[in-house]
């Protein structure tokens, strides 16, 4: 099923949100160009600040959201809820959170994954796997 999915699908473009370029740059690690084979390349829209956060989220076509929980002074976290209540249709997010113990405020954030500092690439990758996977699930 998925084979087929990724023959017909254009790239999967990702935000990725963090104010510290090394928590960007160890997201884009993590993941790669392709984070799994049945799944398309991903094309990655990194931001550091807020404000460029929403520009591409209201121009559209973002398929998967990752912010940083702990970005500085917006956080992920507080993006993540506004970005639900706000955007009909929003995309699926993943919040890094700064401890496990935080998964309770990613709940209320509304993400649908979380994964805690510091990032660990092979969870962080399970998570948007099958975030990705949901996206391009047929509804």
């Amino acid at each position: 099923m998925y084979d087929r999915l990724v023959s017909e699908h254009k790239p999967l473009r990702v935000l990725v949100y963090s104010d510290d370029r090394d928590v960007r740059a160890a997201v884009l690690s993590a993941l790669g160009e392709r984070p799994h084979p049945d799944l398309p390349p991903f094309e990655y829209v990194e931001c550091a600040t807020e404000p460029v956060v929403f520009q591409h989220l209201d121009a559209g076509g973002i398929d998967l959201v990752i912010l940083d929980g702990e970005a500085v002074p917006a956080g992920g976290l507080g993006i993540a809820r506004q970005m639900k209540d706000e955007i009909y249709q929003a995309p699926p997010v993943l919040v890094i959170t700064g401890r496990p113990g935080d998964a309770w405020l990613a709940t209320w954030s509304r993400a649908e994954f979380a994964v805690p500092h510091p990032i660990e690439p092979i969870r962080l990758a399970e998570a948007v796997i099958e975030m990705a996977r949901g996206v391009l699930a047929p509804s």
